[in-house]
């Protein structure tokens, strides 16, 4: 056990004293109005009673003044000792400090100074906080102790819980917008059997109740899908997804993405949902349409430019990269046209990984946007409809923003015969030593096999969209609790 400062033991010892008086970590306590709430009411409304967390205080002889606050809001309040008595003034003077929990009831009036004040009646102690908040927080020497005590963080930093309450409310937004659309939430498994969905490394668990070796998933698309052959017409999930990959600031292996699946939709259907979609939450999140990110100005209220994917690539590389069969010529080319080395591209093993590598590196990272990405090479997306004019391109879109991808989506490939190539060109790719390749999913065929409409899907993280909005840097900026590496 860490040794005690001396400002924790001495609120120990308060513990204690407040024991002679009253509970010191009470049941509950009833108030009438969020902190929020009654810092908005008219003077001289009476009977306010408010609770919450007390971040200043200034203790005077026979006056102080505190600030209560909570996710929401913060609230002025004024403690008298004609008001309360003083028994009780003594003991707050005596036994609470900055970071205790306290419940006052009283009448709302404006200081001189014209802050909105609650002038107490009486109080109730409601829980003492044996660790001090710290002097001086956020900045950068305290980033790892912003996401590993993100509470202290949220208490004491006002652009996190901006972020967090604006994340927490933009779920109702995103629920109500999805079905005032049509679309029904459902759940899918987070256990599955096979590693489909999506081109990732998966996490691996074991069943131990049907001693079966599983996978957690990756992303919900196949069975949503089988929701929509199943009679769902619009179906959505907001789902936990887990990719076994690397951290950067665009990156983590636990994320949440929403997705969405419309029968009888195509992916022009989806670019035309998808651009209003993300101009209202933009909106809704930061109150307008053009935003800052890391220093780019970025409008979002008129229609995204549009990029053809195979075209651009092509005249980036020099040469016609969709007619390379052999990854190493291809890589050789690469080299050949200076840029990059053979060490660079090592880990890339397959076609679609070298491909995916070279258009991130080369076209995506160059992008300010917001940019409609499309016509990508089918190699890149085994789930993806065919183009029926050229077969070895995908209906397929990506909205790319300051270098990273928003979202991800298709015209659906509801071909069973094509799926099953598909699927059998993965496991080939996996033989050459890719570790981010789909399984063969027979449960999946199986669905197609009874029938499926036009569909178009579409995923896009809501991590790095509140990131986005919110112009961080890192999408741990964005996610309550990253996971971290122990402290030695």
């Amino acid at each position: 056990m860490r040794e005690l400062t001396e400002q924790e033991l001495v609120r120990r010892e308060k513990i204690t004293e407040i024991k002679k008086t009253c509970n010191p970590y009470p049941e509950k306590y009833e108030t009438n109005y969020s902190l929020k709430e009654a810092s908005q009411l008219e003077d001289g409304v009476t009977d306010v009673s408010v609770a919450g967390r007390i971040v200043f205080m200034r203790k005077m002889g026979k006056l102080s003044f505190i600030k209560l606050r909570d996710i929401e809001g913060s609230l002025q309040i004024s403690i008298k000792i004609d008001c309360v008595g003083e028994e009780k003034y003594t003991f707050f003077k005596n036994n609470i400090d900055l970071g205790d929990f306290i419940g006052v009831r009283g009448e709302i009036f404006t200081t001189q100074t014209g802050e909105k004040t609650l002038r107490v009646d009486t109080y109730e102690f409601l829980g003492k906080a044996l660790m001090p908040l710290p002097e001086k927080f956020h900045g950068l020497t305290d980033i790892e102790s912003k996401y590993r005590k993100r509470y202290v963080d949220l208490i004491t930093n006002e652009e996190s819980r901006k972020i967090f309450l604006g994340r927490s409310k933009y779920y109702l937004f995103l629920r109500n917008y999805l079905g005032d659309n049509g679309f029904l939430e459902v759940e899918t498994p987070i256990i599955q059997t096979s590693v489909s969905g999506a081109s990732a490394k998966p996490f691996f668990t074991h069943y131990n109740a049907l001693d079966l070796d599983c996978n957690l998933r990756i992303a919900p698309e196949c069975y949503l899908k089988e929701c929509i052959a199943g009679g769902f017409n619009k179906v959505y999930e907001v789902a936990k997804c887990f990719r076994n990959e690397g951290m950067d600031p665009q990156h983590n292996p636990e994320f949440t993405q929403i997705e969405w699946y419309c029968a009888y939709w195509n992916f022009e259907d989806n670019i035309t949902f998808f651009e209003k979609f993300l101009r209202d939450s933009i909106e809704f999140l930061t109150g307008k349409t053009t935003i800052s990110y890391q220093g780019h100005e970025l409008d979002f209220s008129k229609p995204f430019e549009r990029i053809n994917y195979i075209e651009k690539l092509t005249e980036i590389l020099g040469f016609e990269f969709l007619k390379e069969t052999d990854v190493d010529k291809y890589k050789k080319k690469v080299v050949d046209k200076g840029f990059f080395s053979l060490k660079d591209m090592e880990e890339y093993k397959s076609l679609a990984q070298l491909t995916d590598f070279l258009y991130k590196k080369l076209l995506r990272a160059n992008i300010i946007g917001p940019v409609v990405m499309y016509n990508y090479p089918a190699i890149l997306k085994p789930l993806a409809r065919r183009n029926d004019e050229d077969p070895n391109t995908v209906d397929c879109f990506q909205v790319v923003v300051c270098g990273s991808e928003i979202c991800n989506a298709y015209s659906e490939l509801v071909n069973p015969e094509q799926q099953r190539t598909s699927f059998e060109n993965q496991l080939k790719a996996k033989e050459q030593g890719d570790d981010e390749t789909m399984d063969m999913d027979e449960d999946y065929l199986s669905a197609m096999e009874q029938g499926m409409p036009p569909i178009s899907g579409l995923g896009v993280g809501i991590d790095r969209l509140i990131m986005l909005a919110y112009d961080c840097q890192s999408l741990r900026d964005v996610i309550l609790f990253p996971t971290m590496k122990p402290l030695n």
